[in-house]
């Protein structure tokens, strides 16, 4: 049961407000901003998506900058409203083709007709985006995407790619083409999450993937739509190594730990080849849901070494290594790693030639910040920090400093190897031929070296 619905700018302006029930004070948007931008409890420094304040449960995700909020007076399920956020952010995006401020600002009169359709006293009726075409009349305004900075995952794809159209993923699902005419086309995006631990001699602590198969369907009448997975694929420890050097397009089998799949998806001839039957719903839905723990190959490799150079300095090498293949490129890579606390001041020494690379000292956090524009498959790339200390260092500085973290987006790569082998249309005639697109990306979720 929700009592207020808000969505929140970084800059805590209230852009959509909708009070359902009354039993919440008004002022409720205003006192979680200022309880999440000055979080301090327990030594932390995020707020966590759920806290209470005099009696009110605040739930919150933030996606693509923006605050969704929900509060409530009630005894409910976290998880229940966590998701019902997501959710609802997600019909949104649906509607709206790109989710941000500007677009939110300028169909706000959409929004709060979704919202109402969504939540009705408090209560969620439906978050499928198929089922409030029936109910939801107003036209999306739709806004510029040639100037917005990339949202996700998909929009990666969009520059300088001439498979890509330029407005893929941007488009609302009611809207049309200029024209009057509506493009048939259907989107297919692998999206792994990987989380990785290097010991400080190189060895693989810890490996896991946390991987997704999104679909978005632009295709009118809702055909029926046929997805065809690696044949050697496996549900369930295998008890053997897949380790491969191969990257997206090696051999070997691909042993998943466990998945789950939509509602419309049909798992007749799954166990026999690997093909997904569905009818897709309006909107973006995610059609599998996988988790790896095999062993597989790092996209790159990370090397320290700090060295004291008298008793108030020390040198610090960062190397990094693109262990992918050269006709794949990583994005916005960010390597980050904590220094002793009584540093005072850092010097850095970038590799001759390096263009696109940005070094920083967080001096309130005591972390130094290496950004790299993009970094080429088989590249390495080397970063000198000299620390200067505030005082002499009593301890071993190795064991103060660090661990090294990465993050990092490489599109058009899976570590998983997990592939779309085709991607099949029910067809209405010999002339229906819609556009097909199938896209992998890769992210860090915990990425971490020690030292």
């Amino acid at each position: 049961m929700i009592s207020q619905f808000f969505v929140l700018s970084q800059r805590g302006d209230n852009i959509v407000f909708r009070d359902y029930r009354g039993d919440v004070q008004k002022g409720s948007a205003e006192i979680f901003f200022r309880k999440v931008k000055f979080w301090k409890e327990d030594g932390e420094t995020e707020a966590p998506p759920v806290f209470n304040v005099d009696g009110v449960n605040y739930f919150h995700v933030k996606v693509v900058g923006l605050l969704f909020v929900a509060t409530t007076r009630a005894n409910v399920s976290p998880s229940l409203v966590l998701e019902l956020l997501q959710r609802i952010a997600r019909v949104t995006k649906d509607y709206l083709g790109i989710l941000n401020e500007d677009s939110i600002r300028k169909n706000f009169v959409l929004v709060y007709e979704l919202l109402d359709e969504v939540i009705d006293f408090g209560y969620v009726q439906t978050t499928s985006t198929e089922v409030l075409k029936s109910c939801v009349f107003n036209e999306p305004i739709m806004i510029d995407a040639a100037h917005m900075p990339p949202l996700g995952p998909a929009a990666l794809f969009m520059q300088g790619n001439k498979r890509m159209p330029g407005t893929a993923v941007t488009k609302s699902v009611v809207a049309n083409e200029p024209g009057g005419r509506r493009r048939e086309e259907i989107f297919v995006d692998i999206i792994e999450k990987i989380s990785l631990t290097f010991s400080s001699s190189g060895y693989i602590l810890t490996s896991e993937i946390d991987g997704t198969i999104q679909m978005k369907s632009y295709l009118t009448g809702n055909p029926e739509i046929r997805l065809a997975l690696n044949d050697d694929l496996n549900i369930g420890r295998g008890g053997r190594s897949v380790y491969d050097y191969g990257g997206s397009s090696g051999s070997g089998a691909v042993i998943l730990d466990d998945c789950n799949f939509h509602e419309s998806v049909h798992l007749d001839s799954f166990d026999v080849d690997r093909t997904l039957a569905l009818v897709p719903p309006d909107g973006e839905f995610p059609v599998m849901n996988y988790r790896m723990t095999q062993e597989f190959k790092p996209p790159f490799r990370i090397n320290t070494l700090i060295e004291e150079a008298g008793s108030l300095k020390a040198e610090v090498m960062l190397k990094v290594r693109a262990e992918f293949p050269q006709n794949i490129t990583a994005n916005t890579v960010v390597v980050q790693m904590p220094v002793p606390k009584y540093t005072s001041r850092v010097s850095f020494e970038l590799e001759s030639g390096a263009v696109g690379q940005v070094t920083d000292f967080k001096e309130p956090n005591k972390k130094i910040e290496w950004t790299l524009k993009k970094i080429v498959g088989g590249s390495e790339h080397t970063l000198r920090a000299k620390l200067t200390f505030a005082h002499e260092s009593h301890g071993i500085i190795t064991k103060e400093a660090g661990p090294v973290s990465m993050t990092f987006t490489i599109p058009m790569y899976n570590c998983s190897r997990l592939q779309v082998k085709y991607l099949q249309i029910a067809k209405k005639s010999k002339t229906y031929n819609p556009y097909r697109w199938v896209r992998y990306v890769t992210q860090a979720n915990s990425y971490v070296a020690r030292i």
